[in-house]
């Protein structure tokens, strides 16, 4: 018969004190279920519950009685023969003597759903971590001195044929490395109930999902992508959680996570409970939740998500259904401060991972250091970028002349915050249908049109992120339920769309000019801007005093334009190195015959602000990069 004893049991007077006034730091280590001799400490956090009791494997689900932690909030016991493995619950008396079992908070492993029970994990053992040399220089990719090109993925669709960590390793860091990508992002990995929220309403915010393994084997997966030289960055939801009964809601028999006020804490789109940032504790749950994933797992980066709906308090709300802050304003003043105390702890605690914001409104300084009134993030993604992008690109070739500022219109702002450009997931689910299907015109004007849009998010400013399976530049959309058609790679057009994205990638590795300027104008110059008669941007990148620039070029219409004067910074001969119309990306092959030489010599002719200048004939839908030969 399994026994609680009643010593031993409770947190240290320091432990307490940091959580309760939020500047603990490694949370996941006093709460949740720790180790000792003989058993196991569960402590959790319930500050006005009338009585909390654990229940578990190890003694047939009986309840155990735990005991406060004086005035802190926090309750604990120690089980004798409690082991890794067992499945628990918290047993929750409320302050009007209503009981609710509750999974753990602070729980580090999950129950398969739609099974809800906390799991005691295995922490007996460090993991044997082999990526120390990937460690040693991730920092240059936060320092821009290395470029990053990111593959969105969600772990659990990718290949619906793969069910666990290793398996997807494998596959995904073989893909992921010949089409020449640095980093993954994965959608959100913490436990999740409903699979259709992609995890993007969580449930266990300390527990990678069990659907595809245990914790070690999502350590495994980060340590062999690190192996292999590929960066990982996790998708961190700290905007608000889902409501099911078990988990975080009205935890104790109040509104503990969450705000009271629905005004406050219920998100009316998504039909979640939103964190309640102003409460000490919980502030001090989600940093310790992030600094969790980057230390446990040894992830390279958080992408915030939802960040709007955190800044603004009217945010989706109609007038009447949202309290103004403590100045009248519609700033979430408390979010605010959230934000900058994590990205703050995080800086000072690692120094060498991004902290990335997917922020879809003009917040000023998203990027800046919160020392300095920012919010202290790394980087921010551009959606201004992507929407204009996607809005040009559908629009009819022959109308594109009377909408040409859309293009250009972020290179007014791409310098004021630190932009990665997303084709991502929110651009391809729920009826919006793929990025193929957005494009205008006949069959083939849609592929080479996607192509071009590719050459111009590569070319452009800031880090590219691209979702899994647009490689292969698929007609439907993206769904969770199926995964991705892997059958395309066998068709021309779709397979020259996946080659395409290859040598964009191992383009943008071989001339710096491309990503080493990304975020100061030194990088940047137009050659024209304004040719809307035509629908062509000109313009050079620049790199360091040794890089060679790089002639970009690119005609969104479908008439090809033969002797076009591209004005170059220096003379010799130039070669172009990126043809989007090339027949092995499943063009039209304009430039592939001889008449179309590969390499022109630049004459001292003055075009387009630049001393020297080349003809080359633009083919219809396409980009050219044209850099100087042998460089």
């Amino acid at each position: 018969m399994t026994s609680a004893r009643f010593v031993d049991h409770r947190l240290g007077d320091i432990d307490l004190h940091l959580f309760n006034e939020g500047t603990h730091r490694r949370l996941w280590e006093v709460l949740g279920p720790q180790p000792v001799t003989n058993g196991v400490r569960f402590a959790v956090w319930a500050p006005n519950a009338r009585a909390v009791a654990v229940l578990g494997d190890w003694n047939g689900w009986n309840s155990i009685g735990m005991e406060p932690n004086g005035s802190s909030g926090v309750w604990s016991v120690v089980v004798d023969n409690a082991r890794p493995g067992h499945h628990y619950k918290f047993l929750v008396t409320g302050e009007h003597g209503r009981e609710v079992l509750k999974a753990d908070p602070m729980a580090r492993r999950s129950e398969l759903p739609p099974g809800d029970s906390s799991i005691v994990p295995d922490d007996t053992e460090p993991f044997a971590w082999q990526d120390a040399d990937w460690m040693l220089r991730r920092q240059a990719t936060l320092q821009g001195l290395r470029p990053m090109r990111i593959y969105e993925v969600h772990a659990s669709s990718w290949r619906r044929d793969l069910s666990h960590w290793d398996d997807l390793a494998e596959h995904l860091s073989k893909h992921v490395a010949e089409l020449g990508f640095t980093h993954v992002e994965l959608l959100p990995i913490a436990e999740h109930p409903f699979g259709g929220s992609w995890g993007y309403q969580t449930t266990g915010f300390f527990a990678p999902t069990a659907r595809l393994g245990d914790p070690d084997g999502f350590r495994r997966f980060v340590n062999r992508l690190h192996c292999d030289g590929i960066g990982v960055i996790l998708d961190w939801v700290p905007a608000h959680f889902a409501k099911d009964s078990w988990s975080l809601g009205r935890f104790d028999g109040t509104a503990l996570y969450e705000h009271e006020d629905a005004r406050r804490g219920e998100h009316p789109d998504w039909g979640t409970f939103i964190f309640n940032t102003g409460r000490t504790e919980v502030r001090n749950f989600l940093v310790n939740n992030a600094l969790y994933w980057l230390d446990e797992f040894h992830i390279d980066g958080l992408r915030v998500d939802a960040v709007a709906s955190m800044l603004y308090l009217d945010y989706s709300r109609d007038d009447g259904a949202w309290i103004p802050n403590e100045h009248g304003g519609n700033e979430n003043t408390e979010n605010v401060s959230f934000l900058q105390e994590v990205n703050t702890v995080v800086g000072a605690t690692f120094g060498d991972v991004m902290m990335i914001a997917e922020e879809s409104t003009a917040w000023p300084k998203v990027t800046a250091p919160a020392d300095s009134g920012g919010l202290g993030f790394s980087h921010k993604w551009n959606m201004g970028w992507m929407h204009d992008s996607l809005a040009y690109a559908h629009r009819e070739a022959v109308h594109r002349r009377y909408h040409h500022g859309e293009l250009s219109f972020n290179m007014l702002y791409t310098y004021g915050e630190r932009y990665v450009l997303p084709l991502s997931h929110d651009e391809v689910v729920h009826g919006k249908g793929s990025l193929l299907a957005k494009m205008s015109g006949d069959d083939w004007q849609k592929f080479a049109t996607l192509r071009l849009l590719y050459g111009w998010q590569w070319s452009m400013p800031g880090p590219p992120l691209l979702f899994m399976g647009c490689e292969y530049a698929p007609w439907s959309e993206w769904s969770e339920a199926r995964g991705l058609d892997w059958s395309l790679a066998e068709h021309a057009p779709h397979a020259g769309a996946a080659t395409l994205v290859r040598e964009l990638n191992r383009l943008s590795e071989l001339h710096a000019a491309l990503w080493v300027h990304d975020t100061n104008s030194d990088g940047f110059e137009w050659l024209d801007a304004g040719d809307a008669e035509h629908s062509i941007y000109s313009f050079l990148r620049h790199g360091r005093p040794n890089d060679a620039s790089v002639a970009v070029t690119a005609n969104w219409t479908p008439v090809p334009r033969h002797g076009y004067r591209l004005g170059v910074p220096t003379g010799g001969n130039w070669q172009v190195v990126l043809d989007t119309d090339a027949t092995q990306f499943w063009g039209g092959g304009l430039r592939d015959g001889s008449h179309s030489p590969s390499v022109m010599t630049a004459k001292a002719q003055p075009a387009q602000g630049q001393p020297c200048s080349i003809e080359i004939d633009l083919p219809p839908l396409a980009m050219l990069w044209v850099v100087p030969e042998n460089r």
